[in-house]
């Protein structure tokens, strides 16, 4: 049977929130194998223990039957290292917002991929169109046919946390992704369960080049007194009837990621307005990461 998307083998790079995410929509909605990487085999071990957790639930509440939930998991493989992912007729990277650890992981998949294998970034800010032409192979110019070919399989794929709930899929085509590429991205991303919107890529894209100015703007209120935290938060549940303030949701989001892309938008644009408020980058520097540290703008330590 013709699969729209064409994939039947994904890759998925990183087993932290997003990257197991991922691979759960993967195998659970799109019904495809999937092979998962990541370099610290404790996050590994973590992920799959988090993916078997959230399965009991869905079957718990009737949503998966206990053979639908024992099959899904069955299709996801550990492999130990990028080569592992050979074979893959897409992989997802899903690592930290850093353009040197991204470039280090796409320049080893365009070496080892099928040049046919779609090589997507869950980013949720660097440029796609720069990630793209590190895949332009050594010594070769972004005009020969090798190196369009290569980049023209990159695509922006930004999933949301936590993915298993969240419904959108943004899809950022880079200047050289084909048509092909796109439309195949796209299929995937429904198939795994997701409505799609699509973004040029400019910095932040859509979803974040609105939501990182505001939570950053809330987080300069604060910094220069205008409220406290909890009225700040307040205002925008009860106002604006936002499910959780700015603040609280930095601290969900993580303060170091809401830092990265911050200062991926005020980089990307050279504009004042998006300069990171220097209370973030404090929290940032005193390793207040927010709920996954146990402190942010609030106290998580004893949940």
């Amino acid at each position: 049977m013709s699969i729209a998307h064409g994939v039947r083998l994904a890759g998925v790079i990183g087993a932290g929130q997003m990257g197991l995410g991922i691979a759960f929509v993967s195998a659970v909605h799109a019904k495809v194998n999937v092979l998962l990487y990541d370099k610290s085999k404790d996050q590994v071990s973590s992920g799959l223990g988090l993916m078997r957790k959230i399965l009991d639930k869905d079957v718990s509440k009737g949503k998966l039957t206990s053979e639908a939930a024992k099959e899904a998991l069955e299709r996801v493989t550990v492999v130990d290292d990028l080569k592992g992912l050979r074979g893959a007729d897409m992989v997802v990277e899903a690592v930290s917002e850093n353009f040197a650890i991204k470039e280090s992981i796409f320049r080893t998949l365009a070496a080892e991929m099928s040049p046919k294998a779609i090589l997507a970034s869950n980013t949720s800010s660097i440029s796609i169109t720069k990630i793209a032409a590190t895949t332009i192979p050594k010594g070769m110019n972004a005009s020969d046919s090798a190196a369009k070919e290569s980049t023209s399989r990159v695509v922006g794929l930004h999933f949301f946390n936590p993915v298993p709930v969240m419904k959108l899929v943004e899809l950022i085509p880079a200047t050289q992704t084909s048509q092909e590429t796109f439309e195949r991205a796209r299929a995937y991303a429904i198939a795994c369960g997701k409505e799609v919107t699509s973004s040029k890529d400019v910095p932040g894209f859509v979803a974040n080049g609105l939501l990182m100015p505001f939570i950053n703007e809330a987080i300069m209120m604060l910094e220069r007194g205008v409220a406290t935290r909890e009225d700040i938060d307040k205002t925008l549940k009860l106002g604006m009837n936002h499910p959780m303030g700015p603040l609280q949701l930095a601290d969900f989001i993580g303060l170091d990621t809401c830092l990265a892309i911050q200062q991926t938008i005020y980089h990307g644009t050279g504009d004042s307005k998006y300069r990171p408020s220097v209370l973030l980058e404090r929290m940032v520097d005193a390793q207040y990461y927010g709920k996954k540290s146990g402190k942010g703008f609030y106290d998580y330590s004893k949940q």
